[in-house]
């Protein structure tokens, strides 16, 4: 009974979540035409090399038609410590419904790994994508990312270093970012202990581990454009993450777009994002299929 009245109370949330929404930065012109197709699912794909210290799984998910087709990386959140790919696969039926690849990734977990280890994961996961463009029906040249909340944040850093050394190099770069629940900067509260074990200590222990893990620090000009969608009541990971990003993309030329889920917290922006989806499927409509 408590179980039924829980999904009762989502579901009258989630109805009510258009009305408790605020769009930031909408473009005033539309995007192309919105794509409605089926697609195919390719499970456990190992995106890794040989040598690298752990074999890593993505299920790929591919529309119908002869494309190319842009393609985004769906990572999941976590605390960098839990969670998987199913976690995110929603996503990635959209995606793919929209006439996207959707290529659905997995990285090493805390405490098994820590940073940058996660980021070169997910980088790994870029570089094998477009390796396998053709055998995928992908665009290399249109490829972007979706995450949120940990898997957020390493959409965010994959956007903002590119190709740019000491982190970067080349075959990084990707044409858009989708963020909901961004931490973006570590050196603020942000998820209690989550960050420290991230990071392998505290700020004062670590502080350039905390300054490159943020991806507020590695926003310039030609960064590629990045929507936001933030919790306005997230107290795990606050709403000023989302802020403070926007205003220094926006300071930088970058375009960006906020949409804010009013009275939402982490979880239950996560639980009932489906507007913010659609609005990220939208402008992802307008950066990688113009």
């Amino acid at each position: 009974m408590l179980r039924q009245l829980a999904t009762t109370a989502l579901i009258a949330f989630a109805v009510l979540g258009a009305a408790c929404s605020t769009h930031l930065g909408k473009p005033s012109t539309p995007g192309p035409a919105r794509v409605q197709t089926h697609y195919e699912r390719v499970r456990d794909q190992v995106f890794t090399p040989a040598d690298w210290p752990k074999p890593l799984l993505a299920d790929v998910y591919v529309p119908e038609g002869a494309g190319p087709f842009p393609a985004v990386l769906v990572i999941h959140g976590g605390g960098w410590e839990s969670g998987d790919r199913d976690q995110v696969k929603s996503i990635a039926k959209r995606l793919a419904s929209r006439g996207f690849v959707a290529v659905n990734v997995t990285y090493r977990l805390v405490p098994e790994a820590i940073f940058p280890a996660q980021l070169q994961d997910v980088q790994q996961a870029v570089l094998w994508t477009r390796a396998n463009a053709q055998r995928f029906r992908i665009d290399p040249k249109r490829i972007g990312a979706f995450g949120y909340s940990a898997g957020a944040h390493l959409a965010a850093l994959l956007g903002g270093i590119g190709e740019a050394p000491p982190l970067g190099r080349p075959g990084l770069a990707i044409q858009a970012v989708v963020g909901g629940g961004t931490p973006t900067d570590l050196t603020r509260s942000a998820g209690g202990g989550l960050v420290p074990r991230f990071l392998g200590g505290s700020v004062e222990q670590k502080p350039a581990a905390y300054r490159d893990a943020s991806p507020i620090n590695h926003v310039s000009a030609g960064d590629p454009p990045v929507f936001l969608y933030h919790g306005g009541g997230d107290s795990l990971v606050s709403i000023d993450h989302a802020k403070d990003y926007e205003k220094a993309l926006q300071a930088a030329g970058v375009p960006t777009e906020l949409y804010v889920l009013r009275g939402r917290g982490h979880i239950g922006a996560f639980l009932t994002d489906g507007s913010a989806v659609d609005a990220a499927l939208d402008f992802l409509d307008r950066y990688l299929r113009r």
